[in-house]
């Protein structure tokens, strides 16, 4: 056991095995037909990019940033040089994974009209169209955060693309603001997500 948990490739490895065999345990207990089983596997890709995105949105506004100022100063570039590129490259393409599948799962279970529009469109529109066209919307908005606003910035902050000090300082500043904004939606976000299935069965 050991030996696997040192290595976090064979650790994920281990994780995806399990997966596996759990889904052999229960498959012939269900009766699946193929869009079912899609609608679970891109619904589950979407769950677990979202924890890794959230995660990290987390963990930069509880335990990064507001640590930051206790760090120091010789021991800094060792965050902002190993520590945050490693973390804005699983940030951002984890925002990536959480959209796209996340589309991909509205378009499959055939809402994805309903829900973009806020229940405006569609014959069959309810109010839980609307409350997942709300997280949707919220969702989208942090992922352009992150890709138009957040990663740009933090290239400067991090030295990754050429700044002067001013202009490193501003970057980060902003980078900072919109990670807030972000983590102040990213609530809502969650709610009206949760809310539209389990509040109003929409599946």
């Amino acid at each position: 056991m050991g030996a696997i948990l040192q290595s976090l490739n064979r650790t994920i490895i281990a994780s995806v095995v399990l997966v596996v065999l759990l889904f052999a345990m229960y498959y012939s207990y269900g009766d699946y037909d193929g869009m079912t089983f899609w609608k679970f596997i891109w619904r589950w890709a979407h769950v677990l990019s979202g924890i890794m995105w959230i995660g990290i949105l987390y963990y930069f506004n509880f335990v990064q940033i507001p640590n930051m100022g206790k760090i120091p100063d010789e021991q800094k570039p060792a965050i902002g040089k190993v520590i945050a590129p490693a973390a804005m490259f699983w940030f951002r393409w984890a925002a990536m994974a959480t959209i796209i599948t996340g589309l991909g799962v509205a378009s499959m279970t055939g809402y994805i009209i309903e829900a973009l529009s806020l229940g405006y469109a569609g014959e069959e529109a309810t109010t839980g169209h609307r409350m997942i066209g709300i997280g949707m919307w919220l969702g989208i908005i942090m992922w352009f955060n992150v890709w138009f606003i957040i990663w740009p910035n933090q290239k400067v902050a991090l030295g990754i693309v050429e700044g002067s000090a001013e202009e490193k300082a501003a970057s980060a500043r902003k980078a900072m603001l919109f990670s807030r904004t972000n983590t102040m939606l990213s609530l809502p976000m969650l709610f009206a997500m949760i809310a539209a299935q389990n509040l109003y069965n929409l599946s």
